[in-house]
């Protein structure tokens, strides 16, 4: 079964006859009154493949939930829409699972003939044709009314959900407030008889008394989930999110005294205690308020730090000297660790007293006090570990996993949860019904907060594998991110202009195109027509900073924007078949682009709007070209070259004989380069060719085969003959093997060289003086594209890995 199952698997059972209905209708309105998880897939394709890589969500398999989804929803295996599917889960009246999907209705949504041992039955239900499909002893009902296509896993759900009128105003809120950009959106609602037990590492802080409804939207990559949603309820409800009610969040400090070798912490943070208690009062239902010293009129924060099975109590105060006042009858000391006095405390059930549920702890035997907190808890060697982590340096706050997971939290918040792998563990047990074997060691911590605003409350989270900080000239791989088909072409970069970062694009032998994050994340996918004939240009046609992705397939030429979506205009159909890469040439980088299609002997050329350009006198060659046609820039020149096996035209931008040259040649299917002011070649007998600007040629014998790739910068030459690769002037003796073509890399005003070896699949690299690169060779199966992807001092590769996968390393 596919990988989307794993969160909540996809419609796949509708009608597969056309409607006729004008109503206009929202997917939205299919949902039942009763539903507890009501999840939003945007993106079904992409969704699925991060799915897939992200191997924190692939260790949840084995859960209840998923086995139970996973036979419900068996019939779910073959939907085919780019539309958004809403998926809402519910419990009968058995506390039997039960469920309904709504999607657009599309022609060939589904194709009932494609599902293997099916039984399809046509019935009425509430005077409306319906579907009934029997696949895996599994029965789905079918239907479709306003455009919509709608199934459920009863007919009497069914009935209920196309009889009736969507009047639930609070929930429609709450539904507007879903990110169509995110893959994936859940809400919560109905608590009461919801699946999910507790956010929180708390017997007292469940998920059935904390909101009415929870949005969350999700980012899912291969080594993070990142989510970001609201949760809220009605003033009149006794809910536990009410409590931070005309409170304003603070900033969480606990990280500052937890040790880093607890098990995370669970802070509360407020403005003003008195209002603070206020509203426990009213969810405690206390008619009368506990009466309370002043030990807690200067505190802004309360919570719990974990360890094991034991925790201790920490109040942040913001006058230190006053708390200390509260706290003159208290001052028994029993020990002194480290010239930190540890005092007895005689109320231990005073912090459960006055802050229940959000402190559930009545075991506060002993405290201390260091700087602005005030630390207490049951035993003296609790308390005592946390003063030698605090002392050391060696709290939460200092590591960089804690860094790393709260770059993505607010800073103030009014409930911060950070939980060690094993506590995450416990939480997921508590929730799947099940104990997991996986104990989540890549994944030191996790962090959730909540963040009150005026009648709500914002939600971030981020569950995030732990990167160990790579030792200098460390090549670490990074990802390994697999495609749903074997790869068709080598990965390559291209650039994000919102973060001006780099990006992975590649196609599959399906020829899908994949346009993936530098964290992991399919952004998205697209079905092309055929494969893509070598590199993909990225051009501004709009000239505003937004770039598109322009490349040729043998009959087509694309281009995309942003998001995958074609240009208005494109793509280009072609009778005839391109035989060379497209090429792209902006002549005075001022964005006026001229994109040049070759098929056969013939040249095409066309602007960024995919009309044709008149006035290039060059149109044919007597030969087959045999490579794209380039652009070079030698001083304030222009030169268009474009190449046969027996000629090479050097034009001008207009196409027309701008250098004749005086030697007749046979050349190599290699690219021209701009060498040391020259233009430099093979002949198709492995001789070095350099042409000057007036048709000059220069030949030297390198004593390469017909079997030679070379590649230079403006000043460095390399060159490859099987096993034998040159760089400059110096010579080096491969072992043998299958070598991709070599490539040559300018970064950080360095150069390197690099073949791979797809016999004994390793990459190897090298310096510009032919020393190898440290820590190489590494594992991969074809050429690399080498950049730095992220702007950061590193630089990174990606290759292909495994024959459906991409490997992302980096060079520290």
């Amino acid at each position: 079964m596919k990988r989307i199952s794993i969160i909540l698997i996809l419609l796949t059972i509708l009608v597969s006859c056309n409607s006729n209905s004008y109503k206009k209708a929202s997917i939205y309105d299919f949902i039942p009154d009763e539903a507890s998880i009501i999840v939003t897939i945007n993106d079904t394709e992409s969704l699925e493949t991060n799915l897939n890589n992200n191997a924190f969500i692939s260790s949840l398999s084995s859960s209840l939930v998923y086995k139970n989804i996973s036979k419900k929803l068996k019939h779910l295996d073959y939907l085919n829409t780019e539309n958004p599917v809403v998926i809402s889960f519910l419990k009968d009246k058995n506390d039997s699972l039960g469920f309904t999907i709504s999607t657009k209705q599309i022609a060939n949504l589904f194709s009932i003939d494609s599902l293997p041992n099916h039984k399809v039955e046509t019935l009425q239900i509430a005077n409306t044709p319906v579907q009934k499909i029997t696949y895996n002893n599994e029965i789905l009902y079918t239907t479709f009314k306003d455009s919509i296509a709608i199934a459920a896993s009863n007919s009497n759900l069914l009935k209920t959900i196309i009889t009736k009128e969507d009047k639930n105003e609070a929930r429609k809120k709450i539904i507007g407030t879903i990110n169509n950009n995110k893959p994936i959106s859940i809400i919560l609602s109905n608590p009461e008889k919801n699946l999910v037990h507790s956010f929180f590492n708390s017997e007292t802080l469940l998920f059935k008394n904390f909101s009415d409804y929870t949005s969350i939207d999700a980012v899912i990559s291969q080594d993070e989930i990142l989510f970001n949603g609201i949760t809220k309820a009605s003033d009149s409800s006794n809910t536990l999110i009410n409590i931070f009610k005309n409170t304003t969040p603070q900033e969480n400090e606990l990280a500052k005294i937890a040790p880093n070798n607890s098990d995370g912490f669970l802070s509360f943070t407020f403005n003003n205690f008195n209002t603070l208690k206020t509203n426990l009062d009213a969810f405690n239902k206390k008619e009368d308020s506990t009466t309370v010293t002043g030990l807690f009129d200067n505190i802004i924060e309360v919570g719990s730090i974990f360890s094991g099975e034991n925790q201790a109590l920490v109040l942040n105060s913001i006058d230190v000297i006053s708390t200390k006042d509260q706290l003159i009858s208290e001052n028994n000391e029993v020990e002194n660790f480290r010239q930190i006095p540890i005092y007895d405390f005689s109320k231990p059930e005073l912090f459960e007293t006055v802050f229940y549920p959000l402190i559930n702890y009545n075991e506060a035997k002993y405290y201390f006090v260091i700087d602005q907190f005030f630390v207490f808890a049951r035993d003296i060697e609790t308390l005592e570990n946390i003063i030698a982590n605090y002392l050391n340096k060696t709290t939460l706050s200092s590591r960089d996993y804690y860094k790393n997971i709260t770059k993505n939290l607010s800073n103030e918040s009014s409930i911060l949860q950070i939980l060690s792998n094993d506590k995450l563990k416990d939480l997921l047990d508590l929730n799947l019904n099940v104990h997991l074997e996986n104990n989540f060691k890549d994944y030191k911590i996790s962090a959730l907060q909540f963040v009150y605003d005026t009648h709500y409350a914002h939600l971030h989270g981020a569950i995030k594998k732990n990167k160990i900080k790579a030792e200098a000239n460390a090549v670490t791989e990074l990802l390994n991110i697999r495609l749903d088909a074997d790869l068709l072409n080598d990965p390559q970069f291209v650039t994000n202009h919102r973060t001006k970062q780099k990006e992975i694009i590649v196609q599959d032998i399906n020829n899908k195109l994949y346009l993936i994050s530098n964290i992991g994340n399919i952004l998205w996918k697209k079905q092309l027509n055929g494969p893509v004939l070598g590199k993909i240009e990225q051009i501004d046609i709009y000239k505003n900073g937004r770039l598109q992705l322009a490349f040729a397939t043998p009959n087509r030429v694309y281009l995309l924007d942003r998001t995958g979506r074609d240009v208005t205009g494109f793509p280009l159909k072609f009778n005839d078949k391109i035989t060379q890469p497209l090429s792209v040439f902006d002549y005075d980088k001022r964005k006026k682009y001229r994109l040049f299609i070759t098929q056969d002997k013939n040249v095409l050329l066309y602007d960024a709007k995919g009309k044709t350009v008149k006035g290039f006198k060059f149109s044919s060659a007597k030969k087959t070209i045999n490579h794209q046609p380039q652009h070079i820039r030698i001083g304030n020149k222009d030169y268009v070259l474009i190449k046969t096996d027996n000629k090479l035209n050097i034009l001008t931008r207009r196409g027309q004989t701008r250098v004749k040259i005086a030697t007749d040649l046979e050349f190599s299917n290699e690219a021209i380069y701009n060498y040391n002011n020259t233009f430099t070649t093979t002949t198709a007998d492995g001789k070095i060719i350099s042409i000057d600007q007036n048709g000059k040629v220069d030949t030297k014998a390198y004593n390469l085969t017909k079997k030679h790739h070379l590649a230079t910068t403006t000043k460095t030459l390399a060159s490859q003959n099987e096993n034998i690769l040159n760089i400059k002037s110096n010579r080096l003796e491969l072992d043998l093997g299958n070598y991709s073509p070599l490539k040559i890399f300018y970064l950080k005003n360095k150069i390197y060289v690099s073949v791979t070896d797809l016999q004994s699949q390793k990459v190897l690299l090298f310096d510009s003086q032919a020393k190898p690169i440290e820590n190489f060779p590494v594992y991969g199966n074809s050429s690399i594209e080498l950049d730095n992807i992220d702007n950061d001092n590193s630089i990174e590769f990606v290759t292909k890995g495994d024959s459906n996968s991409i490997l992302l390393y980096e060079i520290n």
